[in-house]
């Protein structure tokens, strides 16, 4: 008797609400000084990463690839890898070469860092970079697993115990956020006389000046030796609510192996949670929060007042990487705006209890939370609810087109605007954007909706 698999509750991905792991190893690597990521694996999936990157990012940037084909399928690509690194370091001489796996390369069972470890050892009496390595297939993780991944497996490949503290540095992992908002962290935990060593800073990398001429490996970018030298840090903050629940982070390994203490928020995004952050600075500093930021907390105020009837009582889907849905989600509730639905499609179980915790209580019985999901599912969702406003990337711009409901792009990807990179979210300089951006595109909808359209005598 022959036995059949039932398939009958069993749909496809379609239109995935999240990105490949390498994805997001490769977008920390770029946040490294004179680093180039390497994809262990085709050339197709370089060639994707690269297209997501520069669409959104608006700048060239390089990947390498050990390039396989159907040979190194079956018997393996040791020799390829070694050959990739000997290309780069004769093309690039780089500090570090960041080694990304890809799902090939993991489902033929490649033994990364024993082809490191060889090459390493064959090349011992020579100036060799920095190799790092993280397993990212993406049957097994998103561009979010993948990008956290690659922050600790720098992090422990490269810091370095010490007995000595540095009072005034600080290791700051701030998520995948926009080089906007890493600027702006960079410049508040500064102006506490802390020295912030991002992990990973593209703020240049990937939006930098006007080039001249072409340059392989931007400018700017978190040093090798910032990296080595993070076991000595004063403390470590780490941003994003759902992260805080992982146990094996960039944070906790300095903490377990360095001793490193360490900090856990969410990201800065709305009033509490960048109060929670300046709070948390000013602990770690002994300093009071510089004035200026102080004002403009009371400016925020001040302008969700002005507009609140515009925003009060609005029905919001939110989509994307799981804690800024859930940072936004927390916003929205501030500014009296109901997060319909919460979607996003990382699965890790801990998205729907984070949410829960800074939507307020009231607003429980009137939300959908939903993990794991696709583009297909939210829709399906999105029908049966009434909803104001979509609050997310661009890969939901076609939904938001049928549905006939107005998008506000955050996050990543932004491929059909020109400001991804430019885009604010966090401190209360980037709560205020956020506010003004939601604000204004409802206002443009009831126009456009309304006969006469707005008339001023």
């Amino acid at each position: 008797m022959t036995s059949v698999l039932s398939t009958e509750h069993f749909t496809a991905t379609q239109n995935a609400c999240k990105l490949c792991a390498p994805l997001g190893a490769a977008l920390v690597f770029k946040g490294i000084a004179n680093t180039v990521p390497l994809l262990h694996g085709s050339q197709g999936c370089s060639t994707y990463i690269r297209r997501y990157m520069i669409s959104h990012f608006k700048e060239p940037l390089d990947i390498a690839c050990s390039n396989f084909g159907e040979e190194t399928a079956i018997f393996g690509g040791g020799a390829n890898i070694k050959l990739a690194i000997d290309n780069i370091r004769r093309q690039y001489d780089p500090d570090l070469i960041g080694v990304a796996t890809t799902c090939l390369s993991e489902t033929i069972g490649d033994d990364v860092p024993m082809f490191i470890r060889t090459y390493q050892a064959d090349h011992r009496n020579e100036d060799l970079p920095a190799l790092v390595h993280v397993a990212t297939p993406s049957y097994q993780g998103t561009h979010m697993q993948g990008f956290h991944g690659a922050v600790r497996a720098l992090v422990a490949a490269l810091a370095e115990p010490e007995s000595a503290r540095e009072s005034k540095r600080i290791n700051l992992f701030p998520g995948m956020v926009s080089p906007a908002d890493l600027r702006e962290l960079r410049a508040i935990v500064a102006s506490f006389g802390l020295t912030p060593v991002l992990v990973p800073d593209y703020s240049d990398t990937l939006n930098g000046p006007l080039w001249t001429e072409y340059q392989r490996i931007p400018e700017g970018g978190t040093p090798v030796a910032a990296l080595r030298g993070a076991g000595a840090a004063a403390a470590s903050i780490e941003c994003g609510l759902v992260l805080a629940g992982a146990d094996d982070t960039a944070g906790t390994w300095l903490h377990k192996n360095c001793g490193v203490p360490l900090h856990r928020l969410g990201l800065p995004i709305g009033i509490r949670q960048t109060d929670r952050f300046f709070d948390g600075l000013a602990a770690v500093s002994g300093r009071p929060v510089p004035e200026r930021y102080t004002a403009q907390r009371g400016r925020l105020l001040d302008a969700l007042v002005d507009g609140h009837k515009h925003l009060n009582g609005v029905r919001a889907a939110i989509f994307g990487e799981e804690d800024l849905v859930a940072g936004l989600a927390g916003y929205c509730g501030e500014l009296g705006i109901i997060p319909a639905l919460c979607a996003t499609g990382g699965g890790d179980g801990r998205f729907a209890a984070t949410v829960k915790r800074v939507v307020p209580a009231a607003h429980h019985d009137r939300m959908q939370i939903l993990e794991d999901v696709d583009f297909v599912d939210i829709e399906k969702a999105l029908a049966d609810m009434d909803v104001d406003l979509l609050i997310g990337h661009s890969k939901g711009y076609t939904m938001a087109r049928r549905l006939k409901k107005p998008l506000v792009r955050v996050g990543f990807p932004v491929h059909d605007r020109v400001d991804g990179s430019r885009l604010a979210h966090l401190g209360y300089r980037g709560a205020q954007q956020l506010f003004d951006r939601m604000a204004n595109t409802l206002i443009e909808e009831k126009q456009k909706k309304n006969a006469v359209g707005y008339t001023y005598y």
